[in-house]
């Protein structure tokens, strides 16, 4: 198929968007190209501006391995080589791609040599390991909510711990957030020291350790990412990024 991308596994079974003989979405296959995000291309299929072999795509055409995929006419781009970096990303900085916003990673990411993204987000009050690549696969797989992968976060509170803390959180922490009550998964905590603990998510609910924390007293003073899975934050410092060795490549 012309455009498609090679070595990248996807599950073709969720919803009906276009799919190639090899399993993969048509608004994935354009994204994968470096032209707009999967969602962003969604919308160019919706609005007819997506074409099959001279013909206007739809979300359920399927396609053969000689397509040939345009968007307003044009080929798509070939698509980039995969990449992957791991970033320390700093307090101040937010996940939000906003190409306007100073404090936006998109600044970030313009000094690249490949259109990258972060997968997943950390607040902008917060610190740590992010994830950057343009492998929509595996970002598919990391984020899907059934694949439990764990993130080790090093926190740090205004006052010291109380005996119970890990307790608190082996029993799945609730919080209030305006109408709302929102409920965690059991999940591991340790005391580190007197006021700072580690604790492992297998989810990723909106700002939830400062409200888990909040939940039991404590407010947070320091918020930092070190870990993904294998994926370890080290001795990389606030503000720097390297590309992912073959090793934690595979760790993936």
């Amino acid at each position: 198929m012309t455009n498609s991308l090679q070595n990248n596994e996807f599950d073709a079974a969720a919803t009906g968007s276009a799919t190639s003989a090899d399993g993969k979405r048509l608004a994935l296959l354009i994204a994968q190209s470096g032209l707009c995000s999967r969602r962003a291309a969604s919308r160019l299929i919706t609005a007819g501006r997506v074409s099959i072999n001279g013909q206007p795509a739809s979300h359920t055409l399927h396609l053969s391995d000689a397509s040939t995929i345009c968007v307003d006419g044009k080929p798509l781009p070939t698509p980039a080589k995969l990449s992957y970096y791991l970033y320390h990303k700093p307090v101040g900085i937010d996940c939000n791609i906003r190409p306007e916003d100073p404090a936006s990673i998109a600044a970030v990411l313009r000094d690249l040599p490949a259109r990258l993204y972060p997968v997943g987000r950390l607040d902008k009050d917060s610190r740590g390991l992010l994830l950057l690549t343009n492998d929509g696969a595996l970002t598919q797989r990391l984020l899907h909510p059934g694949a439990k992968h764990a993130k080790t976060y090093w926190v740090e509170v205004d006052k010291p711990l109380a005996a119970d803390l890990s307790a608190r959180f082996a029993a799945g922490i609730s919080w209030q957030v305006g109408p709302h009550r929102y409920q965690a998964q059991p999940c591991q905590a340790r005391p580190l020291g007197t006021s700072q603990f580690e604790v492992i998510l297998y989810e990723g609910q909106n700002r939830q350790i400062r409200y888990m924390c909040r939940e039991l007293g404590y407010r947070v003073q320091d918020l930092c990412r070190v870990a993904i899975g294998d994926l370890a934050l080290g001795s990389l410092e606030a503000g720097e990024l390297r590309p992912l060795s073959a090793a934690e490549l595979a760790s993936l």
